[in-house]
């Protein structure tokens, strides 16, 4: 092409965007990832019977007792009446024979589950099983396939910065679609005051609000890399959170094999070690002791610092959890504790983690 003059001075070619003619494609890679994987996005609504309560504090089965109503003179004709609590939620399918993954919260202590497609068919499902530790579930369509499934990418692969695209039903919205980037990796769930998980999770600024939860983040190329859990609001923007899709595949593939997921623990809670008592490497204080477990059996004592978990370092509580589940239940570990200045190693048996039952 012949260079553009103004005057006596060369422009040079023009930009290949500035070419008279020239089509400008209004193509979105969001678009793109949502054609991807939007048809294998789904809303999840869940029924619960909740049975009567009674009243006064009387439970619900002794008012529906012939002779106690006769008693206390209360109308026969008159009982108490269960109520039906409903949720909604979001998952993604990503096994073309019905598997859906989505939060445990979404599902927990349902008695119908029931999936609506993008295409706008309802289709009923049941929960394979559900991780409370990880807030991770699977459930299956019971008609058969082959569904739209979203393929998955590597949640490792990850960098601050990326693009970040949150797909679900907000609210009841269904197909809605944000946008953002990924702020932080690695964010610890303790750090936003929920003590009961066992998650380092993927923060981000793309919109996830009550009714995301359980539906996909995907990246620009349309792939699953986290499962969107939880929101923090306040003065500002939000703050939204997704379980790694690693983590999540790990998960599922236990929920399918046995409906179940197993997780090790050594019976101590921790704290982080500050002030003058931290080393150079940081570490985990032990605050108490589990009574006859693991690190009770073996020795440990409040106020030790555990600084290596079988021969790798450990600057930070977070760190000896994740040890601690990757060498899994019943196999050994041993640890390295600084004690009275003097470093002291401990073999010990991580045995599995059992929630305490809800109320």
């Amino acid at each position: 092409m012949a260079a553009l003059v103004v005057g006596a001075q060369s422009m040079g070619p023009l930009p290949a965007r500035a070419v008279p003619g020239a089509v400008l494609s209004r193509q979105s890679f969001v678009a793109e990832a949502i054609r991807r994987a939007g048809p294998a996005v789904v809303t999840i609504d869940t029924e619960r019977v909740v049975p009567a309560s009674g009243r006064g504090g009387v439970p619900g089965q002794l008012l529906q007792d012939p002779l106690f109503r006769q008693f206390f003179g209360l109308p026969s004709g008159q009982q108490p009446r269960s109520r039906t609590e409903r949720g909604q939620g979001s998952g993604v399918l990503f096994q073309a024979d019905g598997l859906i993954l989505t939060n445990a919260h979404v599902v927990e202590r349902s008695d119908r589950v029931m999936v609506g497609l993008q295409s706008g068919q309802r289709v009923e499902g049941k929960v394979v099983g559900l991780d409370p530790f990880t807030d991770l579930a699977v459930v299956r369509l019971l008609e058969q396939g082959p569904w739209p499934t979203a393929p998955l990418g590597n949640s490792d692969a990850l960098q601050v910065g990326d693009w970040a695209i949150a797909v679900g039903n907000p609210f009841g919205l269904d197909n809605t679609v944000t946008l953002g980037i990924v702020s932080n990796l690695n964010r610890n769930v303790s750090k936003l005051g929920i003590t009961d998980k066992r998650l380092d999770l993927i923060q981000t600024d793309a919109a996830i609000n009550p009714g995301n939860s359980g539906g996909p983040l995907l990246n620009a190329d349309g792939e699953v890399v986290g499962i969107n859990t939880l929101v923090r609001s306040g003065p500002g923007a939000g703050l939204g959170f997704a379980i790694p899709i690693n983590r999540a595949r790990a998960i599922a593939a236990q929920l399918v094999a046995t409906g179940r997921v197993s997780h090790a623990m050594i019976g101590v809670a921790l704290e982080p070690v500050e002030g003058a008592a931290a080393t150079p490497t940081g570490g985990a204080r032990v605050r108490s002791l589990q009574p006859e477990g693991p690190a009770a059996r073996a020795g440990l004592r409040p106020g030790d610092v555990i600084v290596a978990a079988n021969g790798s370092r450990i600057s930070n509580p977070q760190q000896l959890i994740s040890a601690v589940e990757r060498v899994g239940v019943g196999q050994p570990l041993n640890l390295t504790v600084q004690r009275d200045g003097a470093l002291r190693r401990f073999d010990l048996i991580p045995t599995e983690l059992v929630r305490a039952p809800r109320p």
